[in-house]
């Protein structure tokens, strides 16, 4: 092999899903301190594990095993934390904003937190649709 052909470093092996899950679960930690989120609502958000089972991915998010509907609740709530850092460039009132009341049609006066609250993954997925369509110039 000449010196002019080197061989190409190994590409990086793509995250585990079990990598991923650890990951989501500790933003998920920042972001419920972000928007004073209860144990309640926390876990209700998650999709209502069993509270032995919440403070066990609490305390050791690296070997929690996470279901489909878990992840997917973790991947809506962190774009809902992405979308609001860039609508609302200050960080407290970006987190202030799950809480107060909305106008907007799909939140009838309630806050966006209880609309998440309300259990269904198809609702914190509501509330992520509505905020990407704010950032691009959408809904208002």
């Amino acid at each position: 092999m000449s010196a002019a052909v080197q061989a190409r470093p190994a590409p990086s092996p793509e995250p585990s899903l079990q990598q991923m899950a650890a990951a989501g679960l500790r933003a998920f930690a920042r972001l419920a301190e972000a928007w004073d989120l209860s144990v309640d609502e926390q876990i209700c958000l998650l999709g209502e594990p069993a509270r032995s089972t919440f403070f066990a991915w609490r305390k050791s998010p690296e070997t929690a095993r996470l279901s489909r509907d878990t992840l997917e609740r973790l991947s809506n709530l962190l774009g809902i934390w992405k979308s609001l850092q860039i609508l609302l460039p200050d960080a407290k009132a970006a987190d202030a904003w799950v809480r107060q009341p909305n106008a907007a049609p799909l939140f009838g006066g309630r806050s966006a937190l209880e609309r998440m609250l309300a259990g269904n993954v198809s609702d914190l997925f509501a509330v992520r649709r509505y905020l990407d369509a704010v950032r691009s110039g959408g809904w208002t």
